[in-house]
């Protein structure tokens, strides 16, 4: 009888270290994914990429070192004791310059930033900006402003970063037969803010000019060849030298000014 017992304890230590081993092993299993997960969310280029579109425009300055982002949800400035985070705005517009004033006010503090469209040379490193940066900003109970100095910069839409094909011309669809061998056709570069292409007769490329909600192309040149008089070319330069604004939806870029709706390309890559 008390061997018949031993043998049942026995019995029920084994299934029981075999329960634990094996609880053991699915939560090491379920602590193995979410490190994995963590780690992968931490390396995923595309959520970076997200987190750092979300800002359009960067300023930095020194004595004293600090930061300024602009995103369309957050305005940041980040110094070396303390930082200031108020709700986007949009800016007041200079009438004959592009110089634009953000003028911020919460609870805790007033912000003043004038960006100006001016060339602004790092005290420190020597590079240089295309924009200077003026900033004023007085906390709590404070009575005076502190005002900082730098150069910052417009961070392109990396969605532009892309081929893009030729769909509709001043609201007329297109076809090849308007075009010497082809439909006009563009690879836009966003970290050279550049574009070459294919104009619908010769060869082009040029430059970007970006800010929050514009887009314009610039410096545009192209090779020299004859395209006949039914061709669509010089209309289509003309057009895109005109616009003045951008949208991405459905894996389309649409080319705006004032006057309306001008060029739609689609994504082809």
């Amino acid at each position: 009888m008390k061997r018949f017992v031993m043998v049942i304890l026995c019995i029920g230590l084994v299934i029981s270290s075999c329960g634990d081993k094996k609880t053991e092993k699915k939560n090491s299993e379920a602590s193995t994914k979410e490190i994995s997960s963590e780690s992968t969310a931490k390396i995923n280029p595309l959520s970076h990429r997200k987190t750092v579109t979300n800002v359009y425009f960067k300023a930095n300055g020194t004595e004293p070192f600090w930061s300024l982002t602009i995103s369309e949800k957050m305005i940041k400035l980040k110094t070396i004791d303390d930082s200031i985070m108020t709700p986007h705005t949009l800016p007041e517009l200079a009438q004959d310059a592009n110089i634009k004033l953000y003028k911020l006010h919460t609870e805790m503090a007033k912000m003043n930033i004038q960006i100006n469209q001016l060339e602004c040379i790092n005290a420190m490193s020597g590079m240089a900006s295309p924009y200077s940066v003026d900033i004023e900003y007085m906390k709590g109970r404070e009575t005076e402003f502190t005002k900082l100095e730098g150069c910052g910069e417009y961070i392109i839409d990396y969605r532009l970063h892309d081929l893009w094909v030729l769909e509709t011309l001043n609201g007329n669809e297109i076809t090849k037969e308007s075009f010497k061998k082809d439909l006009p056709s563009m690879e836009i570069n966003a970290a050279s803010k550049s574009f070459t292409g294919y104009a619908g007769c010769n060869r082009m490329n040029g430059e970007l000019f970006f800010e929050f909600g514009v887009l314009r192309f610039t410096d545009i040149s192209t090779t020299k060849m004859m395209c006949g008089q039914n061709n669509l070319e010089n209309e289509f330069l003309m057009t895109l030298k005109s616009t003045t604004s951008y949208k991405i939806e459905n894996n389309r870029l649409w080319l705006s000014n004032a006057s309306g709706q001008l060029l739609v390309f689609k994504k082809i890559d």
